[in-house]
């Protein structure tokens, strides 16, 4: 749990940065929203998995997601600021992407809309579907989806 909060706070850090807070207070917020939010996905989000991202054998990041009958759901992706932009994400984005196609299910995530990797979703074939106010509901369709046979994707532990 501690690396999973510094992952998180990670997120946070640069919306944060510009408050007049000490940081400890900081610290202190972002530990509160991280219980709120990790309460919110056990409830939301019971079968979801949990992969920590290693890269040479240092863990540098996590990938939540929700495998449901109808679709795959990115819950979180998120790396340590020092690791974003090396193209990890990238990696681990079409794994799943390729799990989905699989199992002929559309990927799902909600993505921020001031979130970097906004583009890169585009980029991948996510398409925006629905509009939640400060999120977008970006979903990815398989080339050709048979509705009739879905064949079930391998969970990764």
């Amino acid at each position: 749990m501690p690396f999973l909060l510094r992952v998180y706070a990670g997120t946070r850090a640069e919306e944060l940065a510009p408050l007049p807070w000490t940081p400890e207070q900081k610290a202190s917020f972002v530990a509160l929203q991280f219980a709120a939010q990790t309460a919110h996905y056990a409830q939301h989000y019971a079968g979801m998995s949990t992969d920590v991202i290693v890269i040479d054998d240092v863990p540098v990041g996590r990938l939540l997601v929700d495998r449901r009958d109808d679709a795959i759901l990115i819950v979180d992706i998120s790396l340590l600021p020092e690791h974003r932009g090396r193209g990890a994400g990238s990696i681990l984005l079409r794994e799943v992407l390729d799990e989905a196609a699989a199992a002929g299910k559309p990927l799902v995530i909600h993505v921020e809309r001031f979130n970097r990797a906004l583009r890169l979703y585009e980029r991948l074939g996510f398409r925006a579907v629905g509009d939640h106010g400060v999120y977008l509901r970006m979903e990815w369709e398989p080339a050709s989806r048979d509705t009739t046979t879905r064949p079930t994707a391998a969970h990764r532990a």
